[in-house]
């Protein structure tokens, strides 16, 4: 098992996961953050440190492991983020909305540390 980033992420992004992860397993967009999943040790200690509860174990993830991918794919790409920064100012407006991968994803990376 492993951990990820799940849609409540995208434009909330916030970074409370980056701070506590033990090996710096997180990895930046420009409008979320993934989880590398061969980097992941599955310790569980990022999980409850969202306030959107965006990280989930891959178990739950959807049937066709659309999110283990997007997660393993991104995490290639995107620079590591090993220290929180400030969240986007507008974060609360999205916070509960779904349905934001159609409507906001973007695979530009994120600058990382």
């Amino acid at each position: 098992m492993t951990y990820i980033v799940v849609d409540a992420c995208i434009r909330c992004k916030y970074m409370d996961c980056v701070e506590v992860c033990p090996v710096d397993c997180f990895y930046e967009g420009e409008n979320m953050l993934v989880i590398h999943p061969d980097e992941c040790i599955d310790c569980g200690v990022c999980e409850p440190e969202c306030p959107v509860e965006a990280i989930k174990p891959d178990t739950e993830d959807d049937p066709d492991g659309k999110w283990l991918k997007l997660n393993s794919d991104y995490a290639k790409v995107w620079p590591n983020i090993t220290r929180m920064k400030e969240p986007p100012a507008d974060r609360e407006e999205f916070a509960q909305e779904t349905g934001k991968l159609e409507k906001y994803f973007t695979a530009n990376p994120g600058a990382g540390d």
